[in-house]
């Protein structure tokens, strides 16, 4: 079910109001209950898959804490099933193409064929989740839960489903046990972070999307400036679309009672890669902090293995995106602008840290941070690497062509919604949401907030039903 429909209004808004009529004891179940109507509205077969992971899990995770002599095999255990299921459905014809075509060099024919399997919706987040419980519960930082519906919310709980964020045991278990009594104020809050995600979804990302989908899709068409203006509305629809899910799931989480974690921190705003990735996605880069990052020695090891590290984790998190090289090089990308963060540091800029604190310094950093960014964003858009380099070249080439006339209106609107999200984020970064109307102290001033932006997103928002970005992931 999408955020962005009509069935999911209705479906929220009667969610929401059986859940606080029912006793508490009968919420847990509810809420599982209408979990995997959430979950079946896509593809109802694969709720399947979810079912049996999260009976491995459980049982993973009452034995390791029952057997500590037998955690280290039944972690396994857990980890083969979880991401044996990932493999499959999202890697298995990837592998198969490479190895097609590396024995068509040496002249020799593949003889499995390629499946036709679809990937399940958010199969990466729901996966990863499931891992990070088993994994915690091994390393004795969280008690295996003996309630088996309880888990099973954990792995299904509708607002973080299928595009995350993903969270830890220890912040979401205990919050399903609390009883939540009707309350206007976090429920406002919640239906305000919830009106907000929408509009960056529905009137910013999806307005930008029709200009980038254009470009993106026919790169050979278009000259070097249309190309550098879809890849930078690109950055902006990435951010939007993805952010805009995660402010909806934390909205919607609110609403019932449950606090889950902050998945951006206004990441453009970012002086440097390592900035920027504590602030992107942070779910997911904690992820790969705490359990690939920091085993593999992290940055307590000398320099070379330091960088291979994050190489590593990088090319990993780029696979994780999708079964396509485009992403391992986005991957790859980031992985190389840490490394060079990491030796500017150390041998260039730890002698004159003064130097790059000045105000045009830090400006500098901003302009570069957001451009090297935005490079990597071309290989994560672009549907083979010979589209990207081809984007690439026009945009180093820039010879400047005639922008879509059809889409003069729908580029001014673009333009106009990138500087209001700069200036909202800038107002919530640097001034604490001062002169943000959505938060304002005065309720007459919040209801004109709201009432704005309700009025443009129903003027200049696209209802198409477009999918999340992160749904394919």
């Amino acid at each position: 079910m999408l955020f962005n429909s009509l069935h999911f209004v209705f479906f929220f808004i009667l969610t929401t109001a059986i859940y606080f009529l029912l006793p508490h004891r009968w919420r847990w179940s509810f809420l599982l209950l209408i979990s995997c109507y959430f979950y079946a509205v896509f593809v109802p077969a694969y709720i399947l898959i979810l079912a049996f992971t999260i009976v491995v899990d459980y049982w993973a995770g009452r034995l390791i804490e029952a057997h500590p002599k037998q955690r280290k095999p039944l972690l396994l255990i857990s980890l083969i099933v979880n991401i044996g299921f990932l493999a499959f459905f999202k890697y298995f014809n990837f592998l198969n193409e490479n190895l097609t075509a590396f024995l068509g060099i040496w002249g020799e024919g593949n003889p499995v064929p390629d499946l036709s399997i679809v990937l399940p919706i958010g199969l990466s987040f729901h996966t990863f989740q499931a891992m990070s419980y088993t994994i915690e519960v091994y390393r004795g930082h969280q008690k295996a839960e003996r309630h088996f519906g309880i888990y099973a919310l954990y792995v299904m709980f509708y607002p973080q489903l299928v595009a995350g964020p993903i969270e830890r045991p220890q912040n979401v278990l205990h919050q399903f046990y609390q009883k939540v009594s009707f309350d206007y104020v976090r429920i406002v809050a919640g239906l305000r972070m919830m009106l907000w995600g929408l509009f960056k979804k529905v009137v910013i990302a999806d307005r930008l999307s029709i200009y980038v989908d254009t470009v993106y899709n026919n790169s050979t068409h278009h000259s070097g400036l249309t190309c550098l203006v879809a890849t930078i509305f690109f950055t902006f629809q990435i951010y939007c679309d993805f952010s805009g899910y995660s402010s909806i799931a934390l909205g919607a989480a609110k609403v019932l009672g449950i606090d889950l974690m902050e998945n951006f921190r206004r990441p453009y705003l970012a002086a440097s890669i390592k900035d920027f990735w504590a602030r992107w996605h942070i779910s997911l880069s904690t992820w790969f902090r705490d359990y690939l990052y920091i085993p593999l020695g992290g940055s307590r090891v000398r320099l070379p293995r330091h960088i291979v590290n994050l190489l590593i984790v990088f090319m990993v998190s780029g696979l994780w995106h999708g079964a396509n090289w485009t992403f391992v090089i986005w991957g790859a990308l980031h992985g190389l602008y840490l490394t060079g963060e990491l030796l500017l540091n150390r041998f260039v800029f730890k002698k004159n840290r003064a130097a790059t604190r000045s105000r045009g310094m830090q400006f500098l950093h901003y302009l570069i941070t957001f451009a090297l960014v935005s490079i990597a964003w071309v290989f994560f858009r672009a549907d083979s690497i010979g589209t990207a380099f081809t984007i690439l070249e026009n945009i180093l080439t820039l010879k400047p062509g005639q922008f879509f006339v059809g889409f003069a209106a729908g580029f001014v609107y673009s333009i106009a919604l990138i500087v209001f999200l700069l200036v909202a984020e800038f107002n919530q970064e640097f001034l604490t949401d001062k002169w943000n109307l959505l938060w304002s102290p005065r309720p007459a001033l919040r209801m004109l907030g709201y009432a704005l932006l309700l009025l443009v997103l129903l003027l200049i928002g696209v209802f198409n039903g477009g999918q999340f970005i992160y749904f394919q992931f």
